[in-house]
């Protein structure tokens, strides 16, 4: 073999095991992301699942759940359905939306295991506390709009300029149930602020500082989730957003000094 054919051999040789080690590095830089994207992928689906089996468990209590939110109009006899596929629409979003009630608090977990990893063992007893607050906090949003938002929000709404009102059951399903999910997402406030605060992202020093702020948020968030336009339900909203907007100072407090 000739000398310059060797050489062009070795060249090529060492030509490959230069990309054959770049590629090695590449891929070991690599793995910590392929690790995390795959433990997003199981938490997520592990989530999903336990949705899945709760929305299953809620469609046996579907109908009463029905019967128990139409009670502001008078009963389901107060609701006149037009489409064909208007009742079991409605059937469905009722049965989602007790699913994610019931299966909050795993879902809030999983996030927690992922959002949080490798807790130490004083640290776990963090999980026992955010998980049922995340349950209780979201079950006080939707009891929020049951028992003070929507006795006030449904007269108005069906009586404005007494004209008589005949009411959809996919529009008055549809608007209390997304009513009493983002008014509970809302009431998750303290809970957010104080996973953020041990991660270090927010301190109660700067909540505290920053109200001014917070109110102008809080008058924003409760203008675009009030179902009316009158400023008394937009204050309903809004006083417990403030109440809430205390407890996450006192909450961040917490976890900043854990």
């Amino acid at each position: 073999m000739s000398e310059k054919r060797k050489r062009s051999w070795r060249d090529y040789l060492h030509a490959f095991g230069r990309a054959h080690r770049k590629a090695s590095v590449q891929l070991e830089t690599s793995k910590p992301l392929l690790q995390h994207l795959d433990e997003l992928r199981r938490r997520l689906f592990k989530a999903f699942a336990a949705v899945v089996v709760t929305t299953a468990i809620s469609f046996a209590f579907a109908g009463p759940i029905i019967d128990f939110l139409a009670a502001p109009l008078g009963g389901r006899e107060a609701l006149v359905s037009i489409e064909i596929t208007e009742n079991i629409t409605i059937f469905m979003k009722v049965s989602i939306l007790g699913g994610i009630t019931l299966g909050m608090p795993f879902v809030v977990y999983q996030i927690l295991r992922f959002i949080l990893p490798g807790l130490k063992k004083n640290e776990k007893t963090w999980l026992l506390v955010i998980v049922p607050l995340a349950t209780i906090l979201f079950a006080s949003g939707v009891a929020f709009t049951w028992f003070v938002m929507l006795p006030s929000a449904v007269p108005f709404l069906t009586s404005f300029l007494a004209i008589t009102t005949q009411v959809r059951p996919a529009n008055y399903f549809d608007f209390i149930t997304r009513l009493m999910f983002w008014i509970g997402i809302c009431f998750e406030m303290p809970l957010v602020v104080m996973v953020l605060a041990k991660l270090k992202f927010v301190s109660a020093r700067q909540l505290a500082s920053g109200w001014r702020y917070a109110v102008v948020g809080m008058a924003i968030l409760a203008a675009a989730v009030t179902p009316t336009v009158d400023p008394v339900n937009m204050g309903l909203v809004m006083a417990p957003l403030a109440g809430l907007y205390i407890i996450s100072i006192v909450l961040a407090a917490i976890a900043g000094r854990g």
